[in-house]
């Protein structure tokens, strides 16, 4: 009998499942969450690449730097602080300051003729050096090409056709073609075109071409960076074929 009602008995109903509720919300937060860190983390990581930067050029700066004109000394030499009133701080940013005053002093003697005879005499002794020359000359040269040439500079994007026939790739137009290079290299308007990789751009290919085998890109050499880096996520606004009519749909007055 006890089996029997026990069997009779109404079953307990199932619990509620919240797992739809919990889902949009756990889904909205996730959301915001993904928003959040696209809104913050370029801010964060420019501010960390800068204040690092900061630091390091502090810390290689500073200890040539005299210690009675470091910022916490001359606060104690102004307001006459001694012993245990003596402040210690460090303001970030001094050795910045410091090495922008120092190269700008050095970069005006170097234009007088005291400073080009100087010049000359460090570089006779450093040429005498096997492997101190290589590298000063090397870095002389990327230095000069960066720093000092103004038509020397990435200013066109192009489309290059790499590694094979029917495959393309960004490039960027370092210039027309000088030196040696251009005495041995057969045909006209030759042009160096740089060749980098994804998604670090700073390394790549150099390779030598007539211009009549690139196609050069309206995009800016910012924007053609971007894409490279993204390894094709992000494009620049869509852009007229050159010589592309315009649409007669969007320029036809209406009937």
């Amino acid at each position: 009998m006890q089996n029997h009602d026990t069997h009779n008995r109404a079953a307990p109903p199932p619990p509620r499942r919240h797992h739809g509720v919990f889902g949009r919300i756990f889904a909205g937060l996730r959301n915001n969450f993904i928003a959040g860190v696209v809104v913050i983390a370029p801010i964060g990581l420019t501010v960390w690449l800068i204040w690092t930067v900061v630091g390091w050029v502090d810390g290689f700066v500073m200890p040539f730097v005299p210690r009675a004109y470091h910022p916490d000394e001359l606060v104690n030499y102004y307001f006459g602080l001694q012993g245990e009133d003596r402040v210690n701080f460090d303001i970030r940013g001094v050795g910045v300051v410091v090495f922008l005053l120092f190269t700008i002093l050095l970069g005006w003697i170097a234009k007088g003729l005291v400073g080009r005879s100087f010049i000359r005499w460090g570089e006779d002794v450093v040429g005498r050096l096997p492997v101190v020359r290589s590298i000063y000359n090397a870095v002389k040269q990327i230095a000069h090409t960066v720093f000092a040439r103004t038509d020397s500079r990435f200013d066109k994007a192009c489309l290059i056709e790499f590694p094979r026939r029917g495959a393309w790739l960004v490039a960027f137009v370092s210039g027309p073609v000088r030196g040696e290079p251009l005495t041995r290299l057969p045909g006209e308007d030759l042009v160096a075109v740089f060749v980098p990789t994804t998604p670090n751009p700073t390394t790549g290919f150099l390779i030598f071409l007539p211009r009549a085998e690139i196609i050069e890109l309206d995009m800016t050499p910012e924007e053609a960076a971007k894409l490279v880096i993204s390894a094709g996520l992000i494009y620049p606004e869509d852009l007229p074929a050159p010589g592309a009519e315009p649409d007669s749909r969007l320029s036809a007055p209406p009937a």
